[in-house]
């Protein structure tokens, strides 16, 4: 079983990305982020002739959350519960998995925050305090768990091109960084570090000044497992190719494989 996360910066342009690329990795769980669309303008019947169901919160312009899947998604949960947000960055469902059990898969799309000191920068950290909560209930109820999805947030200084010009830039506070790591501390784990990685492995590359082809990244797309899915992980990669294609996203997919 695989399960993947895209953030595709806006699904109506990047539709066309989108299906290609699940026709030549047909994943189980593909976790969409910044679908910037209405719900209204979702392509579901266009998702369904490609043989996937379809779970999503939608926004014009900005944001948006989806999950693509095989199968038919259980027990969906749409926004944070408990937290109220006009923002659409959070969407669960439940999966069968082939021994029969069920794996919990969260896709949050994560403010970015802007700047610190910012009130985009207080919102993003009063959002990471909800989804905390939420992720620790969640965790009571489902031993195997994954969150994935676009965390704005990088994990330390291999993350990121230019650690000494970026550090305690946006992505990369000691901050944002503390409640990362207070999410792992609920008992999660960085799927793509449980396997050796090739050095300077980004998932998000800046449009400008040739971002991409430098290398100038930064690896903010995570999939967080539990105890459980580590156990069953057999490897994690970030897909670098559709980064290069015409009017790509900025972001490359991260598929997690499963035994």
């Amino acid at each position: 079983m695989q399960l993947a996360t895209w953030n595709v910066n806006s699904l109506g342009v990047r539709l066309p990305h989108v299906l290609e690329w699940l026709a030549e990795h047909p994943v189980d769980v593909l976790a969409l982020q910044e679908l910037k669309l209405p719900d209204e303008k979702f392509p579901a019947e266009a998702l369904r002739e490609a043989g996937y169901h379809a779970v999503w919160l939608g926004q014009k312009t900005y944001n948006g959350v989806a999950l693509l899947s095989r199968a038919e998604p259980q027990d969906v949960v749409r926004h944070i519960p408990g937290f109220p947000d006009e923002q659409s960055r959070a969407i669960a469902a439940t999966y069968p998995l082939p021994d029969g059990s069920t794996v919990r898969v969260v896709g949050c799309y994560f403010p970015n925050g802007q700047a610190p000191g910012s009130d985009k920068f207080a919102y993003k950290m009063r959002w990471l305090d909800a989804l905390h909560r939420w992720v620790q209930e969640e965790l009571t109820r489902h031993p195997q768990l994954a969150l994935m999805g676009d965390y704005n947030i990088t994990f330390d200084d291999a993350d990121v091109w230019d650690p000494d010009g970026l550090r305690e830039t946006i992505h990369c506070t000691t901050e944002e960084r503390q409640h990362l790591q207070r999410l792992v501390a609920l008992g999660l784990h960085d799927a793509h570090r449980l396997f050796e990685q090739p050095p300077k492995s980004y998932s998000w590359w800046d449009y400008r000044m040739l971002g991409f082809q430098k290398n100038r990244g930064l690896r903010i797309d995570h999939i967080l497992v539990t105890d459980a899915l580590k156990a069953r992980a057999t490897g994690c990669t970030i897909d670098r190719a559709p980064r290069k294609k015409p009017q790509p996203s900025d972001h490359a997919p991260v598929v997690l494989t499963l035994g």
